[in-house]
């Protein structure tokens, strides 16, 4: 099917409930792996996955650190207030990151210059809490999300105060487990809002293992948004306009990729939002900036031989990337061997190794 005819009922598939994994497994490569490379696809766990590799081949991964974004407040009024914060904006030379940009969950929207007393503030009890003061809508007065300005830095005021941005379909609080497990082993710059979940597969010494076999590993940044978990609204794909990402490219790793092609090796990326990295690097040119990459079939990738990805939400963009990546038929089939031998989905869940159909 031509990739212009595709529509949203397309990339629709049946899932039973009781496949969304609400916690992850007890060790994290104990997690199975789905080997989608051939036709028939074969089970494994993903402490297999060096018998996929090969020496030469070179692992991208995305080091952004998750951040404790959500954020729980009241009103002047007395009306509660949750914020999840989208993106911590640059400062000043020499300033704290004091201004943000989130989502706000309040009965009533603020008005800039109003305030919110947020994580039991009280100005009879000084250090407790803080105060978010609202500047207005972001990145103008029809925009979604709303700036604010903290009282001190965002960072700190997150890692005191805040909690772990658990997906809309995990069910329960963040806990303890949460703050461990809803991050990777290698978690560096801090600025994402959901995991890049390929990952958390990966501990310690399967990474060990992975480079004693002549495997090499780079890593690119993209601090993954909350508009990973926006639904695709209308039928057409066209339509559909993708939320805004930071990412960026280091000079190492365009190296370490030029090197990997040169060797005959092949280029891995662990997870979508390394794939959305560079293929934005290699569509704008540009190793760091912010990115609006939609992938979906049709699409000409330019850098990445192999992925290593979770399972994704029906009809959500993620899943048109795949489908793009290893052809619109093997994802279906894949997914419908998923389901029947009961792998566990999303952020939490099981993982597949692919390859990139011939054809792109």
């Amino acid at each position: 099917m031509p990739a212009t005819t595709y529509q949203l009922s397309d990339f629709d598939f049946q899932l039973d409930p009781d496949l969304i994994a609400q916690h992850p497994a007890t060790e994290r490569t104990a997690s199975r792996l789905l080997n989608g490379e051939n036709a028939l696809p074969e089970d494994l766990h993903f402490r297999d996955l060096p018998r996929l590799l090969r020496a030469g081949d070179l692992l991208v991964f995305n080091d952004t650190k998750v951040i404790k974004a959500r954020l729980f407040g009241q009103k002047s009024s007395g009306g509660q207030v949750e914020i999840l914060v989208e993106r911590v904006l640059n400062p000043a030379p020499g300033e704290a990151a004091r201004e943000v940009v989130g989502h706000i969950k309040v009965s009533r929207k603020p008005t800039p210059g109003s305030h919110i007393d947020m994580a039991g503030y009280d100005p009879a009890h000084p250090g407790r809490g803080f105060r978010a003061e609202v500047l207005g809508r972001w990145p103008d007065e029809q925009g979604r999300l709303f700036h604010f300005r903290f009282s001190a830095d965002a960072y700190q005021l997150m890692d005191e105060y805040g909690h772990v941005p658990l997906p809309p379909y995990i069910t329960h609080a963040d806990e303890e487990e949460d703050v461990r497990r809803y991050q990777t082993v290698f978690a560096k710059n801090p600025g994402a809002v959901a995991a890049p979940t390929a990952a958390l597969h990966f501990d310690e010494a399967l990474l060990a293992q992975i480079q004693a076999q002549g495997v090499e590993t780079a890593n690119v940044t993209l601090h993954v948004g909350a508009g990973t978990f926006a639904p695709v609204k209308g039928e057409s794909l066209d339509d559909h306009h993708m939320h805004s990402e930071w990412y960026r490219v280091p000079e190492a790793t365009a190296q370490a990729i030029e090197a990997c092609k040169a060797r005959g090796g092949r280029v891995i990326a662990v997870g979508t939002t390394t794939v959305r990295t560079l293929e934005s690097w290699a569509t704008s040119g540009e190793r760091e900036g912010d990115t609006q990459i939609f992938i979906k079939p049709g699409y000409t990738f330019h850098h990445i031989d192999a992925l290593i990805t979770n399972f994704h939400l029906p009809k959500s963009t993620l899943l048109m990337l795949v489908s793009a990546f290893t052809g619109h038929e093997h994802m279906h089939r894949l997914y419908a061997h998923a389901t029947a031998q009961r792998y566990r989905f999303f952020s939490y869940g099981d993982a597949m190794w692919l390859t990139r159909k011939p054809s792109t």
